[in-house]
């Protein structure tokens, strides 16, 4: 399975906002599995589409301890549930390596989703598994953690990582 080559802030075209999938054949397992390995080896706990310059809405997930419990995710929608419940979170990310923001995530939401064979399912999230799945669906949106900072912060980021 390749590694994926991920974009990196301020790169345009993660700002792509991504298209819902219709078509669940081979090449959606194949994407999701190289989503996953590339995820694996960056550390990371989550990974869209959007940031393998794959503009298409799937998200894979694993914010289990061992790493032992890989989840996708395809057309992800999130139903906030309370909107008053909200959370403060450290996140990072890693197209904005380096950097952590934190972000105020409603904690009650519910979650519906395809898997990879086009059969519905529908769950509340919990703990970090609520955060990271807000976070990667911002990824679909063409949002990013740095859009969370103040302007000048942004403008700082903007400047360092152009450099």
């Amino acid at each position: 399975m390749p590694i994926l080559k991920i974009l990196k802030y301020p790169d345009p075209r993660l700002r792509k906002v991504a298209e819902e999938i219709s078509l669940f054949d081979k090449s959606l397992e194949t994407l999701s599995n190289d989503m996953l390995e590339t995820m694996y080896k960056e550390n990371g706990i989550g990974l869209a589409a959007t940031q393998v310059d794959i503009h298409k809405r799937i998200v894979v997930i694993d914010v289990s301890e061992d790493r032992d419990d890989p989840m996708v995710f395809v057309n992800p929608v999130v139903t906030i549930l309370d909107d008053k419940s909200l959370v403060p979170c450290e996140e990072g990310c890693l197209s904005v390596p380096g950097v952590n923001v934190e972000v105020m995530r409603p904690d009650k939401v519910k979650l519906n989703w395809l898997d990879i064979k086009g059969n519905n399912h529908e769950m509340h999230p919990e703990g970090l598994l609520t955060v990271c799945i807000q976070h990667e669906i911002d990824h679909l949106e063409g949002k990013l953690i740095a859009d969370f900072l103040s302007p000048l912060k942004q403008s700082r980021l903007k400047k360092k990582a152009t450099k």
